[in-house]
């Protein structure tokens, strides 16, 4: 359906408020956030902001949304550039596709994967859908990978009782078929691809303790890979030069 003047002129001035919203995220801070200061650079009174965005907490919403479309968007762009018949190499361009958009843009990563903000809580009826792009991404590369035969499958593990129920709930809602154990070992990559990007994107590895910090990366995800039980990467896909130095 066709919209009208008055529906194309709102949906642009969200577009800007978003685009200056993220902005102003990367100058203050989430903690920083002022409508007042986005209906300046809006170009308008402070009380005609307030027709687009209620206040300071519907506006964070906004930019976590924005920012997990973003990095989900990222994160499919390198994927589908990968062999379709290599989970390895497309497990390798989803952890670089995180890792250099986090390094590109350092506050927006923060205000999804950082400290939380004070007095702030995403509501979950807007946020879960774009929040769980990438781990779904991962999940159905992992799970396409154990349906071609191509995941090492683990042993039954120390699964304890008491996740059963969790990881039958996960399979469910993302239609996957691997086990208990197999699910467990994609939730531990999961978890550890994050921390490995949190640690240098919020410097925790200290200013020179690593002076090639993509190869530690491309090291980690190779081993996160095999742990995973994903086959070696192809020489070509190992051979490639390191992205987002």
């Amino acid at each position: 359906m066709t919209q009208t003047p008055r529906a194309r002129a709102r949906e642009q001035t969200m577009v800007e408020i978003v685009r200056i919203g993220r902005s102003h995220l990367a100058i203050h801070g989430a903690a920083g956030l002022s409508l007042r200061a986005v209906a300046r650079d809006l170009g308008v009174v402070s009380s005609a902001v307030y027709r687009y965005v209620k206040n300071r907490d519907e506006l964070l919403t906004l930019l976590v949304v924005d920012g997990y479309n973003a990095l989900g968007d990222a994160v499919d762009l390198q994927v589908g550039q990968a062999a379709e018949d290599d989970p390895a190499a497309q497990f390798q361009a989803l952890g670089r596709a995180v890792r250099e958009w986090a390094l590109a843009e350092p506050a927006r990563y923060g205000l999804l994967f950082g400290s939380p903000v004070p007095g702030y809580e995403a509501p979950a009826e807007q946020t879960t859908g774009p929040g769980t792009r990438v781990i779904v991404r991962l999940a159905r590369l992992l799970d396409d990978a154990h349906r071609a035969g191509k995941l090492r499958e683990p042993g039954p593990g120390d699964i304890p009782a008491a996740l059963h129920g969790d990881f039958a709930a996960i399979r469910e809602a993302m239609g996957l078929q691997a086990p208990d154990a197999a699910v467990a070992r994609g939730v531990l990559a999961w978890a550890a691809l994050f921390g490995a990007v949190n640690f240098e994107v919020f410097g925790q590895y200290g200013p020179s303790t690593f002076s090639e910090p993509a190869a530690l990366f491309d090291s980690h995800l190779s081993m996160l890979g095999a742990m995973a039980g994903l086959p070696p990467l192809r020489a070509a896909h190992g051979a490639a030069g390191h992205h987002g130095e």
